[in-house]
């Protein structure tokens, strides 16, 4: 139980220690969106943390599901059964950490982190009942990311060790795995692994399609937009039943070089 203020580095911190404090049950209210990175991050740490249900405001959900790396992390929880996901209708006006014994406002600066506590009994339940009525009510949000587990074990079954390594070192090379400026996204990342290991296309859309990553017509929609920007090159495969297939290489010397934590550096100065 959390008794009295927190002053911490960082809102990391903060959430470690009210998760690890709380008892069976924690509600993390309209969380900002590097507060819920904080609260993935520090959920897949815990060695026995407590089930979090998380409650925000939809659009900043959905924005933030956007990057692949926060999305993925969110679905292992949720598959773990430590994090439920709902949306918040209406937004209070600071962040809370609600436990039936205490309520914690969550404040940041630019250096430090704070949590401000409070234990009043009554102001404690009626805060929590509050909150646990509104949940009830709330919808479930709807998370459209495989959990990341899934992705790497499909990915080295479907294939090999070598490819789903790569795969995994791009990703903890980036802070953020979105696209549009802000980092690859998860196809862009896929195709460039794939051209790395020189699989075929068929393969690694194939099983992007089937484990959720996105579909075949995405996969070859950003296989085309790679080609045109000189990332990616290809070469027919003839296979003994229909149209040959084209397996995926790296379209410049400086992409073949790279180790594959270098890869997503070298991969963004191309696309600027």
């Amino acid at each position: 139980m959390i008794r009295s203020n927190l002053l911490r580095d960082s809102v990391d911190d903060i959430l470690r220690e009210c998760l690890s404090a709380a008892g069976d049950d924690i509600v993390v209210v309209n969380p900002s969106p590097a507060s819920i990175r904080s609260l993935v991050t520090v959920g897949g740490e815990l060695s026995d943390p407590t089930p979090v249900r998380l409650f925000a405001a939809r659009d900043p959900l959905k924005d933030l599901m956007e990057d692949f790396l926060v999305a993925s992390a969110i679905a292992d929880l949720v598959e773990e059964g430590l994090l439920r996901v709902r949306t918040l209708q209406e937004v209070p006006n600071s962040a809370l950490v609600l436990s039936e014994e205490s309520v914690v406002s969550l404040v940041e600066s630019s250096d430090q982190a704070a949590g401000l506590v409070t234990t009043d009994d009554s102001f404690v339940e009626a805060t929590y009942a509050d909150y646990d009525g509104r949940w009830a009510d709330a919808p479930e949000f709807s998370l459209r990311t495989p959990p990341r587990s899934r992705v790497m074990e499909t990915l080295e079954a479907e294939l090999g060790a070598t490819t789903a390594a790569d795969f995994a070192a791009v990703l903890d090379s980036l802070e953020s795995a979105r696209g549009g400026g802000d980092g690859l996204d998860e196809v862009t990342i896929s195709l460039l692994v794939a051209a790395k290991n020189g699989e075929l296309l068929y393969d690694i859309s194939k099983w992007g399609e089937d484990v959720g990553v996105a579909s075949k017509a995405t996969f070859s929609r950003t296989k085309t937009r790679l080609e045109d920007s000189g990332l990616l090159d290809t070469e027919k495969v003839p296979i003994d039943v229909g149209r040959p297939r084209l397996r995926l290489l790296l379209g410049s010397q400086r992409l073949e070089d790279a180790d594959a934590d270098d890869l997503a550096g070298i991969a963004q100065e191309m696309l600027a």
